[in-house]
């Protein structure tokens, strides 16, 4: 067979593609630009134990119940890849500045549920928002974090849900409202304050809830939730605090109203992170009641209390190796949990890892160890426990 010989007019022209598309990573267009970024990142994980919110990236407490045989399972999961872009829009003739924020992962389910769907997965909305930015204040309309939503626990096995996430105090979720951010102090300060404020939309998963449109109960109540966060830090420390409330009609839009029909959900939290020399320590606490959309309560819906903490503490033993240690906590008040008819009453967390970075590439191994304690409508209670060893990889770009 003859063999084919390709232009070498045609060879340049296609590295000089590759090398476009290589480089493409910021793409400019008159003064306005786009940036382009995220990471890509694999996990290979056994676990003993189904968890909730799923296995793999995104396991936070075990299912129960305990399985007592043939426990162990090994598997892979890539689902918190990343893909974020950044568009810096132009300066309006009035100072202000314009940007805007897409961000995307893999958790939004399979493509399908046959044979090779596990291959599939579909990308999920995180955020998209316009940002519009008037001297030290920004403005923040569309999809955005709440600021419940505060440290997050260092781990590549565990990032769109962090270590601790609705299961030992981490609380905090996703929303499309209107958000505003004010330095309270110039750059440059030896201490500076940052003050934000949210309103934004109102969801509960109660009785005839639809979350896809209005006419679930936090709607219904035709008020907003709203959240404010004061945060202050230096260069080795941060703080913050934050305060929630919104309001809940249960019987929903168009129903006749019944006795102790709405429901007031409130939350306050404290988080704080300081590094010393090869040290850190983080953390967070937060207590309130029916915050299950944030999170709260373990992620149940319901009149309940709780109150969850955590912490970890780091130590960069070399300036590419560092060891983490994360403990947490969470509990709800037994008798009301049984009443909204949940389960979940404790959950307690341990996850010792070793984290390793180099550039943009890292890799961490990982043991989390999980034990839940439900209880049933009787008040009998039961202790679930579940064991992932997770090691990742991850390139950021």
């Amino acid at each position: 067979m003859a063999r084919m010989r390709i232009p070498a007019t045609m060879l340049v022209a296609f590295f000089l593609v590759c090398g476009g598309i290589a480089s493409a990573q910021n793409v400019q267009s008159g003064g306005e630009g786009m940036t382009i970024h995220g990471f890509i990142d694999a996990t290979a994980f056994l676990q003993n134990q189904n968890f909730t919110f799923g296995n793999g990236q995104n396991a936070e407490f075990p299912n129960p119940p305990e399985t007592n045989t043939d426990r162990w399972f090994l598997d892979g999961d890539v689902r918190n890849t990343r893909l974020t872009l950044g568009f810096n829009g132009p300066k309006l003739d009035n100072n202000l500045k314009i940007g805007g924020t897409i961000e995307a992962d893999f958790f939004g389910g399979f493509n399908g549920a046959g044979a090779y769907s596990n291959a599939q997965a579909t990308p999920r909305l995180r955020l998209a928002y316009i940002d519009v930015v008037s001297g030290r204040t920004t403005y923040r309309i569309g999809q955005a974090w709440s600021p419940l939503f505060g440290n997050v626990a260092n781990s590549y096995s565990h990032i769109a849900f962090p270590l601790g996430y609705g299961a030992a105090g981490d609380v905090g979720w996703r929303f499309p409202g209107l958000f505003i951010y004010h330095d309270m102090t110039p750059a440059g300060a030896a201490v500076s304050t940052k003050f934000s404020l949210g309103v934004f939309r109102n969801v509960w998963n109660g009785p005839g809830a639809n979350l896809t449109d209005a006419q679930s109960a936090g709607p219904a109540s035709t008020l907003p939730q709203v959240e404010a966060r004061f945060d202050w830090g230096a260069k080795n420390w941060s703080t913050y605090v934050v305060g929630h409330i919104d309001k809940k009609d249960l019987s929903g839009a168009g129903a006749k109203a019944a006795n102790n029909d709405s429901l007031t959900g409130w939350a306050g939290e404290f988080g704080a992170k300081v590094t010393q020399g090869p040290f850190m320590i983080q953390g967070n606490i937060y207590t309130g009641k029916a915050i299950g959309q944030q999170f709260g309560q373990m992620a149940q819906f319901g009149d309940i209390r709780s109150t969850g903490v955590w912490a970890q503490g780091g130590y960069n033993f070399t300036k590419r190796w560092t060891g983490y240690l994360f403990a947490g906590m969470e509990r709800a008040d037994k008798a009301q949990v049984i009443a909204a008819k949940g389960a979940r009453i404790k959950n307690q967390m341990l996850v010792p890892s070793l984290q390793y970075n180099q550039g943009p590439y890292g890799f961490n191994v990982e043991w989390l160890h999980d034990q839940l304690t439900t209880a049933a409508a009787s008040g009998t209670e039961a202790k679930t426990k579940g064991d992932q060893l997770a090691a990742s990889v991850i390139f950021k770009f």
